[in-house]
C-alpha cells in the first residue's frame, strides 16, 4: 500500500514538473530588443510556450498566464563564454578546481564536473546570463579539451550541449616557441586530412572487397574529423597580429569554422579579418599595451565592429566575474559601440560563434528571456523577471541570503555585521 503510495505522489510530481514546464505565458506591453532585422519592438507581446518563442504580437492571446512588462526592456538572455563557471568554485582551493589536467588533450570532456549549484551560477543569472559557454583549462598540450553549454537554471539536467567546440592555444609561451604550436597544428590537420583520404579510398576499395574492413577512426581523430568537416567550431586563444594571420590562412587551408579568443592586436588585421569572416570573442576592458599586442584599447571593439568583423564580448578573470559582463559591454557603448550592437555580442554573436541556436527574440528560437528594470546596461539596472526554458528563474544568490541572516534581527549573534 505504501509502494502504492509513494506510485501516485511520485506520478502526481511529474505530472506537477511537466505542468509547470509547459506553461505558456504572454509578455505583453514591452519594449523588446529582438537582436534581428525587426529591431527593436514597442508595446510588445511575446507568447512563450514549452520553453519555446511561438509568437510575437499575436492577434489574440490565450496563454495559462500573462505579464505586463509595463513598457520595460525584453532581450534574450545573455550567454556568457571563454570561463569555468561550474568548474571552479574558489580558485585557490585545489579541490575545487576541476578544469583543466595535466593529462587533457583535444578529447578533454568536463562537462562531468560541471556543478550546477555552485554559488557563482545564482549570482550570475543575477547579471541577467541564462546561458554559458563553459571552456576547460586543459593541460600541458595545445589543445585544452572541448567546450560545452550549459544553461544557468541550476537544476542538474542544465547541460544543454556537450563536445561544443574545440579549444586551443596558440601564442607566446613561458618555455619554447609559438611557431612550434602553430606548426605542430598545421602538422595535425594535414595528416589528417591525408588519412581521411586514404580511408575514403579504402572505403571504395571495400565496396568491391567486403572481406576487408575500415579501420574505426581513435577519440582524437574522430574530433579532428569533426573540425576539417567544419562541424565543430576551434576556438583559438591569440593576440599578436601575426598569429591571427597564421590562423586565418589555416582556416583557408583547411576550410575551418575558426573563431579567436582575446584577439589584442586584432585592429592591425581587422580587414582581413572581416573578410575572412572569422569572428573574435574580446574583453572590452583590456586596454594596456603587451608584446603580443600593441593597439588594443577601450575603443577596439568599436574599431572592429566598424571593420566589419563579427565581435563577441567575455570577461576576464574567474567564474565570479561573469556577473559583470554586462557592465562591459556598457563600457564598450561609453567607447563607441551601439546598445544594439553590444547586445548583440552578449546574446546572438556568441550563439553563432558555437552554432548554438539562441540569442535572439524570434519565433521558434530558445524561451531564454530577461525583463529589465531599465537600461540593462546601466548599474543600477536590475533583473526584475528572467526565464531560461520557458520557465521563471529567481535571482537570488548565497549573497542575498547572507545579507538577509546576518541583517535580520533575530536571538541569535549578530556575527559580522558589527
Amino acid at each position: 500500500m505504501k509502494l502504492f503510495k509513494s506510485s501516485l505522489i511520485a506520478l502526481a510530481l511529474t505530472s506537477c514538473a511537466s505542468f509547470a514546464h509547459a506553461e505558456s505565458i504572454a509578455i505583453t506591453n514591452a519594449t523588446v530588443h529582438t537582436v534581428t532585422e525587426q529591431g527593436i519592438l514597442t508595446n510588445a507581446t511575446v507568447v512563450i510556450d514549452n520553453g519555446v518563442i511561438t509568437a510575437i504580437n499575436p492577434k489574440s492571446i490565450n496563454t495559462d498566464s500573462t505579464i505586463d512588462a509595463m513598457g520595460k526592456i525584453l532581450t534574450p538572455g545573455l550567454i556568457g563564454s571563454m570561463n569555468t563557471l561550474g568548474l571552479v568554485e574558489v580558485s585557490a582551493v585545489s579541490r575545487t578546481r576541476d578544469a583543466g589536467d595535466k593529462k587533457a588533450d583535444i578529447t578533454f570532456d568536463a562537462s562531468t564536473a560541471f556543478n550546477p549549484k555552485s554559488a557563482a551560477v545564482a549570482y550570475s543569472r543575477k547579471g541577467g546570463i541564462t546561458t554559458n559557454i563553459v571552456t576547460p583549462r586543459g593541460g600541458e598540450k595545445m589543445f585544452k579539451g572541448q567546450a560545452f553549454i550549459a544553461d544557468l537554471s541550476g537544476e542538474y539536467d542544465s547541460i544543454v550541449e556537450t563536445n561544443t567546440a574545440v579549444i586551443v592555444d596558440i601564442g607566446a609561451k613561458s618555455k619554447g616557441s609559438r611557431a612550434l604550436t602553430i606548426q605542430n597544428l598545421r602538422n595535425k590537420l594535414e595528416d589528417r586530412q591525408k588519412a581521411l583520404a586514404k580511408a575514403e579510398k579504402k572505403q571504395a576499395e571495400v565496396k568491391d572487397d567486403k572481406k576487408k574492413e575500415v579501420k574505426e577512426p581513435k577519440r582524437d581523430e574522430k574530433v579532428l574529423n569533426a573540425l576539417l568537416a567544419g562541424e565543430k567550431p576551434l576556438i583559438a586563444y591569440a593576440d599578436r597580429a601575426t598569429d591571427l594571420l597564421a590562423l586565418i590562412k589555416l582556416k583557408q587551408d583547411f576550410k575551418l569554422d575558426l573563431v579567436i579568443v582575446n584577439a589584442g592586436d586584432a585592429i592591425s588585421v581587422a580587414g582581413q579579418l572581416a573578410s575572412a569572416k572569422v569572428p573574435v570573442i574580446i574583453s572590452t576592458v583590456d586596454n594596456l599595451p603587451s608584446f603580443d599586442a600593441l593597439h588594443q584599447s577601450l575603443e577596439s571593439a568599436a574599431k572592429l565592429i566598424n571593420s566589419g568583423v563579427t565581435v563577441a564580448f567575455k570577461v576576464n578573470g574567474d567564474t565570479h566575474n561573469l556577473y559583470q559582463l554586462r557592465f562591459d559591454a556598457g563600457l564598450a557603448i561609453a567607447n563607441g559601440v551601439s546598445k544594439e550592437q553590444a547586445l548583440a555580442a552578449v546574446t546572438a554573436n556568441v550563439a553563432d560563434a558555437f552554432n548554438y541556436d539562441a540569442g535572439r527574440i524570434a519565433v521558434g528560437k530558445k524561451a531564454d528571456l530577461v525583463l529589465w528594470s531599465a537600461d540593462p546596461f546601466e548599474l543600477s539596472t536590475h533583473v526584475e523577471k528572467m526565464w531560461i526554458d520557458g520557465v521563471e528563474h529567481s535571482t537570488e544568490s548565497r549573497h542575498d541570503s547572507l545579507r538577509n541572516r546576518y541583517t535580520t534581527e533575530s536571538d541569535m549573534p549578530r556575527a559580522y555585521t558589527k
